[in-house]
């Protein structure tokens, strides 16, 4: 068990430099060739903090671990919102476009209601709810779209008040690099060694998926989304949040569901239904406070509300 534990706090170390590399290689990124921070955000960080998740999804449905990858992908999006944002909004408000109050929230939305809808096939029919290939191609599709769309956005205008270093191509492209192998390999440190902690204690695969690898998995979004607040680039705290919930859904479930079919519990609509209230109450947050701002005392109201979730879940 010691030894678990020993490499819980690497992968914790891992995680923690991973993240400051990717966000400081990818700021320059931004900078060097036009590119919004919200962007780059949305794509190159959003991908990389997700690859975690990618991985044990895919080990989880060729393995015929179900649970784990609904459970992985529904409960990182959850972890995201709450406990990711509350904790960056805490370090320093959070100044939000409004492209993405306009367009990114909004297609998040649309990804978890796009997931109830392909899940629920008894609403429909009286099919048993399964999550099948062409469930799969469509998420991807959709997927696709939002690629095309954040290509096609891709030279936004840029804050020029926010300070950042630009590096020549060759070393920002290695903290780029460097910073997803950390990440990765730090992320699967993690939660492969708290997964064998939690099976010791006997715990169901379902609740292990929804929060000890849904949290394990989101450690690099965490690390990175913290770092970007503390750093005050707001555009990567918000767009590595919003974007990795987008490739959570499409991406990584839709890759997933392609490769093999996968049952669709009805209890995880309960979940799904949360993750679409909170991110309707992001939405919200525009309006309150300080205008188009994530405030301070808002991150505490989610921080609050990831606690109550997390005991919901142990009662249920």
């Amino acid at each position: 068990m010691w030894l678990w534990i020993v490499f819980l706090v690497a992968g914790f170390i891992g995680i923690i430099k991973g993240a400051d590399w990717l966000i400081d290689g990818s700021t320059s990124l931004a900078r060097k060739y036009h590119l919004s921070e919200l962007t780059i955000g949305l794509t190159i960080v959003a991908f990389g903090t997700s690859a975690p998740e990618l991985v044990v999804s895919l080990f989880a449905s060729t393995g015929g671990h179900e649970q784990v990858l609904l459970g992985n992908v529904i409960g990182s999006n959850i972890f995201n919102l709450l406990l990711i944002l509350g904790i960056s909004g805490l370090i320093s408000p959070i100044p939000i476009q409004d492209k993405t109050i306009r367009n990114e929230i909004p297609y998040s939305v649309f990804a978890g209601i796009l997931l109830l809808v392909l899940g629920n096939d008894s609403w429909f029919s009286s099919h048993e709810n399964t999550l099948r290939w062409y469930d799969g191609i469509v998420l991807l599709s959709f997927f696709l779209l939002f690629l095309l769309y954040s290509y096609h956005n891709r030279r936004d205008n840029m804050a020029p008040d926010v300070p950042a270093a630009v590096y020549g191509s060759a070393k920002t492209f290695l903290l780029i690099f460097s910073g997803l192998i950390l990440l990765v390999v730090g992320g699967r440190l993690v939660v492969d060694n708290a997964v064998k902690l939690a099976y010791s204690l006997g715990v169901s695969e379902k609740l292990i998926g929804l929060t000890l690898i849904a949290g394990g998995t989101s450690l690099p979004e965490l690390a990175a989304s913290a770092v970007a607040a503390w750093k005050k680039r707001s555009g990567l705290a918000i767009g590595n949040v919003i974007g990795s919930n987008i490739f959570n859904i499409l991406f990584i479930l839709g890759s997933s569901v392609t490769i093999t079919s996968v049952p669709y519990p009805s209890s995880f609509n309960t979940d799904v239904l949360l993750y679409l209230i909170v991110s309707l109450m992001l939405l919200a947050t525009m309006y309150t406070g300080v205008l188009k701002q994530f405030d301070r005392w808002e991150a505490a109201i989610f921080l609050i509300l990831y606690a109550g979730y997390i005991t919901f879940l142990f009662m249920r």
